[in-house]
């Protein structure tokens, strides 16, 4: 595949909207469709954004002979259905993270697309930013030695309205699917993506049943740890630092955007990096994307699918030591 990446986005929101805004700054990549459970969104959305295909229903959008990627961007309860019928209709699949809404349904989306020989990656999009890709490089360098200790946190002030996504059990809200993922994913990137052997967890859970805070502690095989905090009703320095034998990588507040990377050795010596980026950072996934489907690959090695599954095990891990089942489970 050589022309430009041609998408479809399953999904009317606010993520779907910034990662519009974000695929036209692009070259190789345009968006020709979209589909929404309703005609009305479906048309609000395109006609905001110029898409000339307009669908109602995820089967349609991926039945489109003009598309050849779809990005996920429904809630969280819905990735699953959304996927599978663009796995089904043959398309490469992004799905916005989280994944899914456990690790059973990422198990059957991941031999879903294995079967059928399409591409899937999980849009766990703060991985393909420019800091955290030479946060990977200085790793695998060797820079810090062997990583010991990864700290970190993502916590922020969303909707206090019980009625809203975050805080309905049924929608599989709370802080950790939301926000949690985000540092459980720093930690497992930072750690080689390996499944903890233990895990350690303590939440307080709002009125509707759903994880408001939540800390965990994470034991790998290797002896490396992970300490992760997350939350829906506050604002923390939202830093982390990653530590080891060599030294230590410290990205300052807020880790998940544009960051400073700072580098300091056990001798003392720092070295400071910042590498800004244009939009909200959506870009970059999908053209790792793209880089993939021109090389003829079903997935990436930046975000590969037994480390989204061993993420996702991870959570249901967490979810298990702090008593938060969704309904339906």
């Amino acid at each position: 595949m050589t022309e430009r990446i041609r998408w479809g986005i399953a999904g009317t929101g606010g993520i779907a909207s910034a990662f519009a805004a974000d695929l036209a700054l692009l070259p190789d990549a345009e968006i020709v469709a979209v589909g929404s459970r309703s005609q009305e969104s479906a048309d609000t959305f395109a006609d905001r954004f110029g898409i000339p295909h307009r669908h109602v229903g995820y089967e349609a959008l991926a039945a489109d002979p003009d598309v050849d990627a779809i990005y996920v961007a429904v809630p969280h309860t819905g990735h699953r259905e959304a996927a599978l019928a663009a796995i089904d209709g043959g398309k490469a699949v992004l799905c916005e993270k989280p994944f899914a809404v456990n690790a059973a349904e990422t198990e059957q989306m991941i031999a879903a697309a294995r079967a059928k020989g399409t591409f899937l990656m999980e849009g766990m999009w703060v991985r393909f930013l420019p800091h955290l890709a030479l946060v990977r490089s200085l790793i695998a360098d060797g820079r810090i030695g062997r990583v010991r200790s990864v700290v970190a946190d993502r916590c922020d002030i969303l909707s206090e309205d019980p009625k809203h996504r975050v805080r309905a059990p049924e929608l599989a809200g709370g802080a950790l699917l939301d926000l949690g993922i985000y540092p459980v994913s720093l930690v497992s990137m930072a750690t080689g993506g390996q499944l903890p052997a233990r895990v350690e967890a303590v939440a307080a859970l709002t009125d509707t049943g759903v994880d408001a805070h939540a800390s965990m502690v994470f034991q790998y095989p290797d002896g490396a740890q992970g300490v992760v905090t997350t939350s829906l009703d506050l604002r923390s320095a939202n830093t982390a630092t990653i530590a080891g034998t060599e030294g230590r990588i410290v990205i300052t507040q807020p880790w998940a955007r544009t960051s400073p990377v700072e580098l300091t050795l056990l001798d003392g010596t720092t070295y400071t990096t910042d590498l800004p980026h244009e939009g909200h950072g959506l870009r970059h996934q999908a053209a790792e994307v793209g880089a993939r489907l021109r090389a003829g690959e079903l997935e990436s090695p930046v975000m590969p699918l037994d480390e989204t599954l061993a993420v996702m095990r991870t959570l249901d891990l967490v979810r298990e030591r702090i008593g938060l089942r969704y309904p339906g489970e």
